[in-house]
């Protein structure tokens, strides 16, 4: 069941299951917070898990619009202090990734510990730049049936387009369902982030890096990347997964998660 809380100007449907310290995990684009379902089901029995969509996406309201990742942060801050979290774990994934290393520049000192799973700590590529605003105006145009096709063996694993098609079926769902305009502007937003490159440094609270072998978007080398930049960081590879490791391989990724929270 999922409830709503007004924050910044916008109402953002969330899920709260469990006790204990709490758990937020931040979805990646264009999905909903029931990517994170086999998260909650199985986390929730020892912690407080909290899910939600980002403004625009799932049950959530677009509100003013996505000026930016910043925004995204805020949003998250808003919600912990509707929850009367002060701090909590907070893992992102790709898109999440982006938006707590946002979180983490604007309100880092309500980080407990951090994980980010399969992101990346610097911007796009200028070719890279350029495809997300013309894949913006392409949703725009036709609407997001455009990128569905394209973007599920991007986003799923070898093993998982073979093997897991309930995967794929759950991730096509959830993009067919994705409201045009934020997509579009989720896709600006993404393309304007900051570069967190030197931020890494900075980052001085447990963290883990989660990546899937078989990511194509942001491949294991990336992951290194991030684990060299932070100090005292664990990383943990989960073989024949893809770029959503935690619906692709659930019971790996809440392990290495339940191993790290102890």
């Amino acid at each position: 069941m999922k409830n709503k809380i007004k924050a910044n100007n916008t109402e953002i449907a969330y899920r709260d299951r469990g006790e204990g310290k709490a758990i937020i995990f931040l979805h990646a684009f264009p999905l909903s917070q029931i990517m994170w379902d086999d998260q909650i089901d199985q986390l929730s029995t020892s912690h407080r898990v909290i899910t939600f969509d980002w403004r625009g996406f799932g049950d959530s309201r677009l509100g003013d619009g996505i000026a930016s990742l910043d925004l995204f942060a805020d949003d998250l801050a808003a919600l912990m202090d509707g929850l009367s979290i002060q701090k909590a774990t907070i893992c992102g994934l790709s898109m999440g990734g982006y938006a707590a290393l946002a979180f983490f520049r604007r309100h880092g000192h309500r980080i407990e510990k951090l994980i980010l799973a399969d992101t990346r700590a610097t911007t796009d590529t200028e070719e890279g730049r350029r495809g997300r605003f013309e894949t913006a105006e392409a949703v725009r145009l036709h609407g997001v049936d455009v990128i569905v096709e394209t973007m599920i063996p991007r986003l799923v694993g070898e093993t998982s387009l073979k093997n897991r098609h309930h995967v794929c079926d759950k991730v096509r769902s959830m993009i067919k369902s994705a409201d045009p305009e934020t997509v579009a502007q989720a896709l600006i937003a993404m393309a304007g982030r900051s570069d967190s490159s030197e931020l890494l440094a900075e980052i001085n609270i447990p963290t883990l890096i989660i990546v899937g072998s078989e990511d194509k978007l942001t491949p294991p080398v990336e992951a290194e990347f991030i684990r060299q930049g932070i100090p005292n960081s664990q990383m943990f590879i989960i073989n024949g997964a893809g770029h959503l490791p935690n619906m692709e391989s659930p019971a790996d990724f809440n392990l290495a998660i339940e191993n790290f929270l102890k």
